[in-house]
């Protein structure tokens, strides 16, 4: 289980019938999603993310292969490795996060927000600066 400032592992709802049927309500998520996109076909055990957010919180969901998750609150590091499409990892606001993927990955991201390139904080160094000044 993450300890890492309120990171959290979220089992999705998985139906079996004729195969397996995941079903996210929208309400069992810490946040209402504004935006859903997919990350595939990465080269294997190539890093992405390596960003936090001042607002956008997200929801990953790996349902092919496995990607596993370094995250940072500015004090903790934790590593979670999401193989299960059956669980999802909820990330709030203000953690940087990197991502490291199998060849077969796809990994499924809600977020809270739309869009927004002033939302992202892309220097570590800032981040960290920034994090440790509002604890």
């Amino acid at each position: 289980m993450p300890t890492v400032d309120n990171c959290k592992l979220i089992d999705i709802k998985t139906i079996t019938d004729r195969g397996k049927l995941g079903v996210i309500e929208f309400y069992d998520l810490p946040f209402i999603p504004k935006r859903v996109f997919y990350i595939y076909d990465v080269n294997d055990l190539e890093v992405r993310g390596n960003h936090a957010h001042y607002r956008t919180q997200q929801f990953l969901i790996c349902l092919q292969g496995e990607c596993g998750v370094g995250l940072f609150d500015g004090n903790d590091t934790q590593e979670v490795h999401l193989n299960n499409p059956e669980q999802g990892l909820f990330i709030p606001e203000m953690i940087w996060d990197s991502q490291l993927y199998s060849k077969d990955a796809v990994l499924v991201v809600l977020a809270s927000t739309h869009y927004n390139p002033d939302d992202y904080i892309t220097d570590y160094e800032e981040f960290k600066r920034i994090a440790n000044a509002t604890k």
